[in-house]
């Protein structure tokens, strides 16, 4: 009996000392919560939509050469479909005529998705906001997270507006949905009544018509 107990002593390794466990802990388990895990790879795997209005879509391509390397902060590749893409950054003047087509894009970006507004005519219409043809802010037709200023901005104030997005991401829930302004679709200040373009944005905006009639349903 006292040759087996011995044995048993020296073939099962015990841990005698409290320090011994909390060091096993620290190497091996990883505390975290799913907010924090979920918004992490969120955050740094941003896909962009590939397209550009104006002369500020300039300076967004230069983000993806290597002296200022996009790809650091994971939104490497600018998505061609919206249905692959969470990101929308309108850079540029964003006329009447093209503001349907940035409202469709935005409703095929599958959740949860974000925009940013890069320089001045897409934050409140630049030089051109009191023109007929320019829309005078793209917050009118979609949700806008981040605001850059600049006529147009440099490359590094993309970059650090899409680090103001990450840190915005790692602040939300992923659980709930998530609050932030939503346009109204009112465009009665801007377009006359009938316009083919402002029916149009009407029809992008809820409630949506049905298929088999053009009126507005709840």
């Amino acid at each position: 009996m006292g040759q087996n107990e011995a044995m048993t002593q020296d073939t099962i390794p015990i841990v005698g000392q409290p320090q011994d466990i909390d060091t096993e802990v620290e190497q091996n388990i990883l505390l975290t919560g799913v907010d924090t895990v979920m918004n992490w790879a969120r955050s740094s795997s941003l896909w962009p939509t590939m397209f550009g209005l104006a002369c500020c879509a300039m300076e967004m391509i230069a983000t993806a050469t290597p002296r200022y390397d996009i790809a650091r902060f994971g939104a490497e590749i600018f998505r061609a479909s919206p249905r692959q893409s969470d990101l929308m950054i309108v850079s540029g003047t964003c006329t009447w005529k093209m503001a349907p087509a940035i409202r469709r894009i935005w409703l095929q970006m599958p959740e949860p998705k974000w925009s940013i507004a890069m320089g001045g005519c897409a934050t409140m219409g630049g030089p051109f906001a009191f023109g007929y043809s320019t829309v005078p802010g793209v917050n009118l037709l979609i949700p806008v997270d981040v605001y850059i200023p600049g006529c147009p901005p440099r490359p590094e104030s993309l970059l650090t507006g899409l680090i103001m997005l990450q840190n915005k991401i790692m602040d939300a829930k992923v659980t709930g949905q998530r609050e932030r302004p939503e346009p109204d679709g009112d465009f009665s200040r801007f377009l006359p009544e009938n316009d083919p373009i402002r029916l149009e944005l009407e029809s992008l905006f809820p409630p949506y018509p049905t298929f088999h009639s053009t009126e507005k349903v709840l």
